[in-house]
């Protein structure tokens, strides 16, 4: 027996035209490849992107110099030099062993700190785009929180560094709160975040790995322009993560992330994410088996499977089979209520969503692309007017 779509997309539709539960959304490094450049590539590289560009930025180094010498410690440690992850993980574990002056492996300990500052200054270059001027899905998805009334506020957890999201929610005037409060120098204000009081109609926007304007500034965390100096900036495309995260900002970012799973019949979708992050699939999974009332969809990029037979995100495969409130939606099948099936093919007998132009693959309708979800969000507020506003 497939999933039948019909039936699920008329309950997607429902859970998010609730007004009163709590509605949240978990965007993660696939949704900025869902905006084009000029040139009709993605408008942001992602991590095996960013790899190449900071490899590009070095191909001209002499054997000893400290990059070159990182990438041959790499090698012997049996590491991939092509995983933006494990080279950052790296260096900051030989940093925290350097601490207070030593060396580790040839490398002094200002060495390894001009390498991740100089890291996460390239990954902030490459991230700290505009938006373009036409239509995009962060632009309907801005319109669409900005066009629904409701009691409880939206929530958008991202683990993205990049802006995109902040410029879209101001072009549609949406207010949102993410934590920091002033003018100058805003500051990341606890009390804030844990006694969220703001009205309903302000969108709030966690971003749960830093961001490429925060920065250290007099020993406190403040959410800066691209030209104040200060540390390097706080994002942390690392496997140290989790350690990290302890430290605030992060662990209260964390937590609103758990409280948000643990409020009655709480809804979240989970766009562009592979489930490769140990600390948020925790998080998530926790939370779900706290929380039965709560429901989780993550909606997945391609097919479950990669055309050599292997699983295309085996973690996510392996938590839904094991979280009935956790379903994770693939182009061709579905893992729903723990029971993985095909889709049925998409017949709209009833011309339901007759209005609706859905991207399809095999006569199945697909939301695996970020794009094509928030096309699903514009045409449920029927806003077919200004789109290139």
């Amino acid at each position: 027996m497939n999933h039948d779509q019909i039936r699920h997309l008329r309950s997607l539709r429902l859970l998010l035209s609730q007004d009163k539960a709590p509605l949240g959304f978990l965007l993660a490094a696939g949704c900025p490849l869902s905006v084009p450049n000029a040139a009709g590539k993605p408008l942001l590289p992602d991590m095996s992107g960013l790899t190449q560009i900071i490899k590009k930025a070095h191909i001209a180094d002499s054997p000893d110099s400290p990059y070159m010498k990182l990438m041959e410690e790499l090698k012997k440690a049996g590491k991939n030099i092509s995983n933006l992850e494990d080279v950052l993980t790296y260096i900051r574990s030989m940093k925290e062993v350097s601490s207070g002056g030593g060396t580790v492996r040839g490398f002094s300990e200002d060495e390894l700190k001009t390498l991740e500052t100089e890291i996460c200054q390239i990954i902030a270059s490459s991230v700290t785009k505009d938006l373009p001027g036409e239509d995009n899905s962060y632009r309907r998805f801005a319109r669409w929180i900005n066009s629904i009334d409701r009691n409880v506020p939206i929530e958008i957890f991202t683990t993205n560094y990049d802006l995109l999201m902040e410029q879209a929610l101001e072009e549609q005037c949406v207010p949102f709160f993410d934590g920091f409060s002033g003018s100058r120098y805003p500051f990341f204000d606890i009390h804030s975040v844990e006694e969220n009081m703001l009205p309903a109609y302000w969108a709030r926007l966690w971003k749960l790995h830093g961001s490429v304007n925060w920065k250290v500034v007099n020993g406190g965390v403040c959410r800066v322009s691209k030209d104040i100096l200060g540390s390097p900036e706080l994002i942390y495309p690392s496997k140290l993560k989790y350690d990290q995260s302890r430290k605030m900002p992060f662990l209260a970012l964390s937590d609103k992330l758990t409280d948000f799973l643990l409020k009655p019949h709480a809804v979240m979708f989970i766009c562009g994410y592979s489930f490769g992050d140990e600390h948020v699939n925790d998080t998530i999974i926790n939370a779900l088996k706290v929380n039965q009332t709560a429901n989780v969809v993550a909606l997945m990029y391609g097919k479950v499977k990669k055309p050599d037979g292997t699983l295309a995100s085996p973690e996510a495969v392996k938590r839904s089979l094991e979280r009935p409130n956790l379903s994770v939606w693939y182009d061709d099948e579905a893992i729903i209520g723990a029971q993985c099936r095909e889709w049925s093919k998409f017949i709209d007998d009833k011309n339901e969503f007759a209005n609706f132009n859905f991207t399809k693959i095999d006569d199945r309708v697909t939301f695996g692309d970020f794009a094509a979800f928030t096309s699903f969000l514009f045409e449920l507020i029927g806003d077919h007017s200004d789109a290139d506003k």
